[in-house]
C-alpha cells in the first residue's frame, strides 16, 4: 500500500486536505454552473483537472493503482479519475442517479491507497450539491464540511 506522504517535509509542503477539498468543490460547482449537466464524464474530468492546475493544485488524471493480494500483483488494478495533491481521490460521474456501489468503490480505493478522504461528484445531477458525497476512511478532521460518510474499520 502506498502512503499518503513520503516524508514529513512532503506533508508540510502540501495544503491541508480540507482546504484542497474545498477548492475542488468550489471548482466543480462553478464548472457545473457554467456547463450544466449532461456532458460526458471525460469532459468534466478534463476541465476540472485543468481549472485545478490553474489554481496551483497538483492533479493526476486516470492514475493507475496497483493491487497486491497474497502472491498476486497487478500493476494496474484500477484507475482513479483524479488524485488531487497526492491526498484526495475524486471520482466523477455523469449519471442521473448515483448507484449505491459508487461510494463503496471509492471507500475501497481509499483503503487500498491508505488515504483518508475522497469526493464522489455526479455532474449529472440537476443541482451539483445533490451530487456531492464525501467518503471517509478514518479521517477525523471535519473542520470545513458537513458532507461525509464515515467509515472506521
Amino acid at each position: 500500500m502506498s502512503k499518503p506522504y513520503a516524508s514529513r517535509e512532503d506533508a508540510k509542503a502540501r495544503r491541508d486536505i480540507e482546504e484542497v477539498t474545498s477548492i475542488v468543490i468550489d471548482e466543480a460547482l462553478q464548472l457545473h454552473r457554467d456547463l450544466g449537466p449532461g456532458l460526458l464524464e471525460s469532459v468534466y474530468e478534463a476541465v476540472l483537472a485543468k481549472t485545478l492546475e490553474q489554481r496551483g493544485i497538483l492533479v493526476e488524471r486516470q492514475k493507475p493503482v496497483p493491487i497486491h493480494y497474497q502472491d498476486v500483483k497487478l500493476d494496474e488494478g484500477f484507475r482513479l479519475d483524479l488524485l488531487i495533491d497526492g491526498q484526495l481521490i475524486v471520482e466523477l460521474k455523469s449519471v442521473e442517479k448515483i448507484n449505491p456501489v459508487h461510494p463503496k468503490q471509492l471507500l475501497t480505493y481509499l483503503r487500498l491507497m491508505n488515504l483518508p478522504l475522497g469526493l464522489l461528484i455526479n455532474f449529472g445531477s440537476t443541482l451539483l450539491k445533490d451530487g456531492l458525497q464525501r467518503v471517509v476512511n478514518n479521517h477525523t478532521n471535519f473542520t470545513s464540511s458537513s458532507l461525509h460518510i464515515h467509515q472506521n474499520q
